[in-house]
């Protein structure tokens, strides 16, 4: 199988292509100048790995929640690429694709992005369970669900912004244990393998009209609201 997957829901944007032969993964860190770098990205990329995009099996993409403007750009550039060779294009949130390494070992998960305005996005899992569902939570409501469990149990926090909400939980709430070990940017091996799961499972792909999931409105959208 010959996959491209592409996390693009935070500042930093994540690349990999895996083919029979090997796998490539690259982080890249060049913040506004997304809009220039994702496409010349992806290509060098494929032509690392040594295939072209019509000989790609599938691809895979972030969808949300994340920054507006990179899951616009990356799920925008992935269908430009793909679409054209009807490549089927699977979308996964941002949120379980970063709990994906630790959730099959039993442990209780909480993915999380800075959401700015004192919220987090955020998600708790429990291997494949959902114990909460992706939304933009302020601090106290994700407390409020952690204490649903029994004192003294453990939470591993994933995520870019992992340490600001450890943190947070840690002056905040004195009856669990929280740990945030340091987080991966190679994020599109995670997206690969849960993508995989989608294709066993009989998921569908994304339709070419689908688009990005934001959990809440961009300012630009506020602001029209507002008058």
């Amino acid at each position: 199988m010959n996959i491209l997957a592409l996390d693009c829901a935070v500042s930093k944007f994540s690349i990999g292509v895996e083919t029979e032969k090997g796998k490539i993964f690259t982080t890249f860190d060049i913040g506004m100048r997304q809009s220039e770098m994702i496409v010349p990205a992806l290509q060098n990329a494929l032509s690392l790995a040594g295939i072209n995009v019509s000989e790609l099996n599938y691809s895979a993409v972030t969808i949300g929640p994340g920054s507006f403007t990179g899951l616009r750009l990356g799920l925008s550039a992935l269908k430009a690429l793909t679409f054209a060779y009807n490549i089927p294009c699977f979308g996964l949130s941002s949120l379980k694709v970063y709990a994906e390494p630790f959730l099959q070992t039993g442990k209780n998960v909480i993915s999380c992005i800075d959401a700015n305005k004192g919220k987090f996005y955020s998600s708790i899992f429990n291997n494949s369970k959902v114990l909460l569902k992706d939304d933009d939570y302020p601090v106290e409501n994700i407390i409020s669900k952690i204490s649903e469990f029994a004192d003294n149990e453990e939470f591993w926090i994933l995520g870019p912004d992992n340490k600001k909400l450890y943190e947070l939980l840690c002056a905040q709430d004195k009856t669990h244990k929280f740990f945030a070990p340091e987080f991966s940017f190679n994020t599109s091996e995670s997206l690969i393998r849960l993508a995989e799961k989608m294709i066993e499972n009989n998921e569908k792909p994304l339709e070419d009209y689908d688009g990005p999931v934001y959990l809440r409105a961009s300012e630009a959208e506020l602001k029209l609201n507002n008058g």
